[in-house]
């Protein structure tokens, strides 16, 4: 029995020991497999995303670059900064885009003149070009809608400019009713008041509407100054009211009758006042 004991114990110090020995080995050899396990699973996921990264940082620098490259735009007629700006996807805006180019806009952001350079900067984040459309089909259609109207506005420019050579010279009659309105065109230029109404009452009076009409018999003319044409009036005083731009001749009916109302607004106020004779 003792001697079984002491085997027991020796065998179950033993068995301690091996397992000890088992464990502590185990532990030992654990590790390093698990340590081998972990190196070799942890590198293979790893890879994949440092290869997908990659690409997109070279992107970045690419488009960094791009982005960071001033550019120039020559403006044409009827753009505004704020359309420019938003063409070409200007940071910051036109408020930027003016603060950029103020020495050649001048104080008026409002107002730029076509052919200068506009310095346009560095550009948003926002797609341009095809993307541009695709990531935003609003700001694709603004942009198009600004090219067409600036493209009628270059169009019609010509047309407005023509206008005015397409104005025709006005004609008048050779007859009264041509005299008194070529006179009132006259007298509008020169800013001596009248009417037509006056005028033709005042000529009717005085002459029948004959230009070629003379007094020879009264004190005027007994002077050696007779009243002449279709208001009647002497030389000296056509030729003290004489209406720069009409003849000199005192028959002549335009002349005639711009002397006579040049003079009547000087003493009457206007040849509309006169009611006899002057």
């Amino acid at each position: 029995m003792p001697a079984q004991g002491k085997h027991r114990r020796s065998q179950s110090t033993s068995l301690r020991r091996g397992l000890a020995a088992v464990t502590a080995g185990g532990a030992v050899l654990a590790l390093p497999v698990i340590g081998a396990t972990s190196a070799f699973a942890a590198p293979a996921p790893a890879a994949v995303p440092q290869q997908t990264v990659a690409p997109a940082s070279v992107s970045a620098q690419v488009n960094s670059a791009v982005q960071a490259a001033p550019a120039q735009h020559s403006v044409a007629a009827g753009e505004t900064l704020s359309k420019i700006a938003r063409e070409y996807s200007v940071s910051g805006g036109w408020e930027k885009l003016y603060e950029g180019n103020r020495k050649i806009v001048g104080e008026n952001p409002d107002l730029i003149h076509p052919g200068i350079k506009l310095t346009l900067g560095t550009k948003t984040e926002a797609p341009s070009g095809d993307k541009a459309a695709k990531a935003s089909p609003s700001a694709a259609r603004d942009a198009e809608t600004d090219r067409a109207d600036r493209s009628e506005r270059i169009n019609a420019t010509p047309v407005a400019q023509a206008a005015p050579a397409a104005e025709k010279a006005v004609t008048y009659t050779n007859d009264l009713d041509g005299w008194i309105k070529e006179s009132l065109a006259v007298m509008a230029e020169q800013g001596i008041p009248g009417t037509y109404e006056g005028i033709h009452r005042n000529i009717m009076r005085e002459s029948s509407g004959n230009p070629a009409a003379i007094n020879n018999w009264d004190s005027n003319a007994v002077k050696g100054t007779p009243s002449k044409g279709l208001l009647q009036v002497i030389d000296p005083t056509f030729q003290a009211y004489h209406v720069p731009g009409t003849s000199t001749d005192s028959y002549d009916p335009v002349a005639n009758i711009t002397a006579a109302c040049n003079y009547a607004a000087d003493r009457y106020g206007s040849i509309d006042n006169v009611f006899g004779a002057y």
